[in-house]
């Protein structure tokens, strides 16, 4: 008698099982507290970990934080890594569509029923931790720890971690990482980090170990005296952009950029071709770069440098989905998930320099605890209109509220709204197509979440 499906393990189910599955692993992580709540402790995490075995410990790390360009920064060092063959995790957040790309190994999200399955594992050790503890695991937590588990499942080389928000009490410091790496510091979540730069760096310099290297972005004063002094307290060293390393020069190049790079050792890795627009993202290659280098222990007191072919092939073949991502020409649509003043500055110089439009059109979608006014003033000098929309989320700012702030900064003649997604990228591409001399183009940003619905929209994949 042949095998059913039920009867023989090998067989492959049928995608549609496999969504199903997924939807109701999301529906169960959704009852959860959200990113957004929090109750800062790493006591539950702690406790999964021992009881899963310390996954965790299996493999080296490279911990990431800051305010912008952390997935960005955790993609480059993922592509550097595997182009030295060596096997990667990389966990991310927030998601742009699916809640698998959190966990991705070597360069992929993780597959979805591999997903349900490591979810499936895990869930009874994290109801154990629910039952002892006053406060339940939240999303992130238990996100976090079905990534550290899958890791070590996998198992990987070295996994290469973003915190969630913050660094001393964000559940991904439970590694033991040695290498941190920390891109700019700028003001978001003030509500829980603090209101200066400084404030927020005492929670982002957390992620820095005893004996560690860490990798540090150019930052305001207060910040970088804030980590200079934990990285004292830790006996940490510490490689500083524009010190130890940094960009030596760029150019605007067709797709991307072509960046000289020096090292922590003082080598220079010239015209490094990235495939992404924005000053930012040059100064995240560097960022990359030396953690990558700091991780094989060249530069610096080890002396030496990377192979400048694999350095050269990693660096190519880099990808940022939602971010300055052209997903349509005539005209030219562009997302981008800026979704705080500091990065909204970065992608409006990025656009100016990159793309030379004639008219650039916004649509905007912003989550409610954000500085949207902030962020609106950091566009309004690159949009010559702007049409107000709202994504799908219960995190939504609506719309109405979004738009009277709009109206403020742009003024009544310049702004449109539209509630639905759709219908307000529709109607940006008609007002970007009223530019007599062509070469007008249409902004979507505002949030990760109106991004990965616009990339739905556009049948991105």
């Amino acid at each position: 008698m042949s095998d059913t499906p039920e009867q023989n393990p090998y067989t492959v189910r049928p995608s549609e099982d496999i969504d199903d599955d997924l939807r109701a692993v999301e529906a169960e992580l959704s009852g959860r507290w959200p990113e957004t709540k929090l109750e800062p402790s790493l006591t539950r995490i702690d406790e999964l970990m021992d009881i899963l075995g310390q996954p965790h410990r299996s493999y080296p790390s490279i911990h990431i934080t800051g305010t912008n360009g952390k997935t960005s920064t955790a993609r480059m060092i993922e592509q550097l890594l595997m182009t030295f063959e060596l096997r990667t995790g990389r966990y991310t957040s927030p998601h742009v569509e699916s809640v698998t790309e959190r966990i991705s190994l070597d360069g992929a999200p993780i597959a979805g029923d591999r997903f349900v399955e490591t979810y499936r594992d895990i869930d009874p050790y994290v109801r154990m931790v629910d039952e002892r503890q006053p406060v339940p695991m939240s999303f992130f937590e238990v996100l976090t720890g079905m990534a550290y588990a899958a890791f070590a499942d996998a198992p990987v080389d070295v996994a290469v971690v973003e915190v969630g928000m913050g660094g001393s009490w964000d559940a991904t410091n439970v590694i033991d990482a040695a290498v941190s790496v920390i891109t700019p510091i700028g003001l978001d979540h003030t509500d829980r980090l603090g209101s200066t730069t400084g404030e927020i760096a005492v929670e982002k310099s957390g992620i820095i170990k005893p004996g560690a290297t860490a990798v540090v972005a150019q930052q305001p004063l207060d910040a970088a005296e804030t980590i200079l002094r934990r990285a004292v307290e830790v006996d940490a060293t510490v490689a500083r952009e524009g010190m130890e390393f940094g960009v030596i020069r760029r150019e605007v190049a067709v797709g991307g950029q072509l960046v000289t790079l020096r090292g922590l050792g003082g080598h220079e890795y010239e015209d490094l071709f990235v495939p992404l627009h924005g000053p930012h993202q040059a100064h995240n290659a560097a960022l990359a770069l030396a953690a990558v280098e700091a991780f094989f222990g060249v530069g610096g007191a080890g002396g030496g440098n990377l192979d400048e072919d694999k350095v050269r092939q990693g660096f190519s073949g880099v990808s940022s989905p939602g971010r300055l991502e052209v997903v349509r020409r005539s005209p030219t649509v562009i997302l981008d998930a800026a979704h705080n003043p500091h990065g909204a500055r970065a992608t409006a110089a990025a656009i100016g320099e990159a793309f030379g439009f004639t008219k650039l059109v916004g649509v905007v979608g912003t989550s409610g605890d954000k500085d949207v006014s902030g962020l609106l003033e950091a566009f309004e000098p690159v949009l010559a209109e702007v049409v107000i929309t709202q994504n799908s989320t219960h995190r939504a700012m609506p719309v109405d509220e979004l738009a009277a702030l709009a109206v403020e900064i742009f003024g009544e003649d310049r702004v449109q709204v539209e509630p639905r997604l759709d219908d307000a990228i529709e109607a940006a591409v008609t007002l970007a197509e009223e530019e007599d001399l062509g070469g007008a183009g249409v902004l979507v940003t505002g949030s990760v979440i109106t991004v990965g619905e616009a990339r739905l929209l556009f049948g991105r994949k």
